[in-house]
């Protein structure tokens, strides 16, 4: 008895100690416990309100026991007065809980009726469009593909969006369930294949620009096939003025952008004999939603990272473009790409690496 008493505290003590460690983990861009965001700070408040409310109740449980057994322990063979049918006490031991769920209950309900609240976003002005910030968002194994519908622009793996203004976002899913997650803005949602889910959240300005890039990073919360893991993408929060400023860009682009060296002109035709089946390179949203089998590469050259989570540098590139099974299992490029030679991935890594719409 001794030594599985000896072994649970044990094991109860290096779980607290791992436990402790832990908690000293996490980044900014990635962390829920530094809340970005008016949603994130919502449910933060919450979550401190939970936490407060959980350790208050076990000090109050914790110090009744050692009053109870040190002031009441047995000190000879009498029989102490029998309590029972106290109606004080019933009536304490029952409103107590009562008045603690009340207080958990009556901000939790009205934070998720309020962070539920997507009317806005349902509302349509003459042109047919909304006047808020709105992104289709699509997930498929394993990207991601953002539309813009009211600027007419569609992008993928990396999200912009303005700071400090509500974004509002329809979430579908291309193939099984999925589920769009940015730890440091807000709660995750799901994307399912038969029905659209609606939210919204905004971007903290000032904590955007504590990061690197103003990148926050964002995940697939639901277990979708061998790559999960991998299925990430990247979020960059700028403000209002420079996302105009990419908007613009983006909608300047109305034909693919043109090579310029000899061997980029060589990786754009083997593009366009090969990938551009499944990629496009231009903006436009034209194309029906079935027909995007890939993802959009229009500022591909841009982009901080490839493929969710590599990052962008022609080594990479190449590697991705040599092996993409390796970096990403159960990818579906790796049934429709052919094998290509040193020289020809070489080509088509200039090309892509050239696909820019900055200024």
């Amino acid at each position: 008895m001794k030594r599985l008493l000896k072994g649970r505290l044990g094991f109860i003590f290096l779980f607290a100690m791992l436990t402790l460690i832990l908690s000293g983990c996490g980044e900014p861009f990635l962390s829920t416990l530094q809340p970005a965001g008016e949603v994130a700070r919502t449910q933060y408040d919450l979550m401190l309100l939970s936490v407060v409310i959980m350790v208050g109740v076990i000090i109050v449980v914790t110090a009744i026991f050692l009053i109870v057994l040190f002031k009441f322990r047995r000190k000879d063979e009498s029989i102490p007065k029998q309590v029972e049918g106290s109606h004080k006490l019933e009536i304490i031991w029952t409103v107590i809980p009562i008045l603690l769920l009340l207080v958990l209950a009556v901000p939790t309900v009205k934070a998720t009726f309020d962070l539920a609240d997507v009317s806005p976003m349902e509302e349509t002005n003459e042109e047919g469009k909304t006047d808020v910030m709105t992104v289709n968002v699509r997930a498929n194994l394993y990207w991601w593909e953002f539309e813009y519908p009211n600027e007419e622009i569609i992008t993928s793996q990396e999200l912009v969006v303005p700071t400090d203004e509500r974004v509002y976002f329809n979430l579908i899913a291309s193939d099984v369930k999925h589920s769009f997650w940015i730890p440091a803005v807000g709660g995750k949602m799901d994307t399912n294949t038969d029905n659209v889910n609606k939210f919204w959240l905004s971007f903290d300005g000032d904590k955007a620009n504590e990061l690197e890039d103003n990148i926050f990073y964002g995940k697939c919360a639901e277990l979708c096939g061998p790559s999960h893991a991998l299925m990430d993408f990247k979020v960059r929060a700028i403000p209002r003025d420079q996302f105009d400023q990419w908007v613009g860009n983006m909608q300047s682009v109305t034909e693919p952008v043109a090579a310029e060296s000899a061997t980029a002109q060589q990786g754009q035709e083997i593009f366009n004999n090969s990938c551009i089946g499944c990629h496009a390179v231009t903006p436009a949203n034209t194309t029906p939603e079935a027909a995007r089998m890939a993802p959009n590469l229009t500022n591909f050259g841009d982009r901080e990272h490839i493929i969710g989570y590599l990052e962008n540098n022609e080594e990479n590139i190449k590697k991705w473009l040599n092996d993409p099974e390796s970096l990403k299992p159960g990818n579906k490029m790796t049934d429709t790409y052919g094998d290509l030679s040193d020289e020809e991935i070489d080509a088509l890594t200039q090309y892509l690496t050239g696909l820019k719409v900055q200024d």
